[in-house]
């Protein structure tokens, strides 16, 4: 997997301060998407054990709240075998920090077994999110008024919540 940056301090991205890594590569290909120089599974740099160790240093101070995932695209299924054993990690180190990801599948993408997004770690990895922020940016449907999103038909889930019910939660 490759990354294309990682920004400590971000404000954006989530609640509170955060650590945000942008993975490269999408299949998605979001019409005007912001960032499509990481649509390239090859862009930036290499996410190697070093770069875990920056992350995590990264996530050591009391005022940063957690850990961001967007992209690209995190639930490409090349991309959820690298970040699987990494959030794993974070969690395990940070249990008190919270874990978001951006993705433009859906959650019902990610969670049908039949789907492009959906590997043998999906469901393993989702396990380790609080938030999803799911679905494509709609260009027709862009809001800049919207908080931690960019348009209306992106949802902002609430993971435990949702895996628990059985349906979507949303987050609050």
């Amino acid at each position: 997997m490759h990354y294309g940056e990682i920004k400590n301090c971000d404000v954006a991205n989530g609640t509170g301060v955060r650590v945000s890594l942008f993975v490269s590569g999408c299949t998605n290909h979001c019409e005007h998407c912001f960032q499509p120089q990481t649509w390239d599974f090859e862009y930036g740099n290499p996410f190697e054990s070093e770069t875990e160790e920056k992350i995590i240093k990264m996530l050591e101070p009391s005022y940063i709240d957690g850990l961001t995932l967007l992209g690209g695209e995190p639930f490409e299924p090349r991309n959820q075998a690298v970040l699987y054993p990494f959030v794993k990690r974070v969690r395990e180190k940070f249990p008190q920090k919270t874990v978001w990801a951006y993705s433009g599948f859906t959650f019902e993408e990610l969670t049908s077994e039949d789907s492009y997004p959906h590997c043998s770690v999906t469901n393993d990895l989702l396990s380790l999110i609080d938030v999803l922020v799911d679905g494509r940016f709609v260009e027709a449907k862009k809001d800049i008024s919207l908080r931690f999103r960019g348009s209306s038909n992106q949802r902002i889930i609430n993971i435990p919540l949702t895996l628990k019910t059985g349906k979507v939660v949303i987050w609050e």
